[in-house]
């Protein structure tokens, strides 16, 4: 379950409606996107950026994305053009 919210949050719209409202309660920044045949919240808090999906037969999947904590400078950007560019 997701939260503390327990009522309609048997169905996929309700689990996520539960959880943007749980995000909103502790004013936590985030974005919608649709992904495959899911939506998916994208949350930033410091150090960390979760990817919530939320899928239409009811399940959930969590992916935490956390920092090192380490800073770089501006010659990093070259580097990573780089890594990901063809």
């Amino acid at each position: 379950m997701i939260g503390s919210v327990e009522s309609a949050t048997h169905t996929s719209l309700g689990k996520l409606l539960a959880f943007l409202d749980r995000l909103e309660s502790v004013n936590l920044w985030y974005r919608l996107i649709r992904v495959r045949d899911s939506v998916m919240v994208k949350v930033s808090v410091p150090g960390e950026m979760w990817e919530v999906e939320f899928f239409e037969d009811g399940h959930v999947e969590v992916e935490r994305y956390v920092s090192t904590g380490s800073i770089e400078g501006e010659e990093a950007i070259d580097r990573l053009f780089d890594l990901y560019s063809d």
